[in-house]
């Protein structure tokens, strides 16, 4: 169920940055509502996950797999499209994130 939780807060926080964006320096309502919501939303759901998943593995798998989806939202919300030495180190990160979970006797596998 942490993992559940680790994924409704990095959605909530995607959302967020990218209502952020949108906010233009918090001068349109609407994006900027969303921006406090969606952070809100993000840190209370990682604040969840940090009962069972040790705060160093959780916030390297939020802020990972968070900068791999803002990225792509980026790409596609605002066609800001990453060149090649982006889309090598985000490839690192979602290496980083995959090896995390796969190897690192820290993570809890059946939360």
């Amino acid at each position: 169920m942490a993992y559940t939780y680790l994924f409704m807060a990095i959605v909530a926080e995607v959302i967020g940055t990218v209502a952020l964006k949108a906010s233009e320096e918090f001068t349109k309502f609407l994006p900027s509502v969303v921006v406090v919501l969606g952070y809100g939303m993000a840190f209370y759901f990682l604040s969840v996950v940090l009962r069972t998943i040790p705060v160093g593995i959780a916030y390297a798998v939020w802020a990972g797999i968070g900068i791999v989806l803002i990225a792509i939202a980026g790409a596609l919300v605002f066609k800001q499209i990453p060149d090649l030495p982006a889309i090598v180190g985000i490839s690192l990160i979602i290496s980083g994130v995959v090896i995390i979970y796969l190897f690192s006797k820290t993570v809890n596998h059946l939360s």
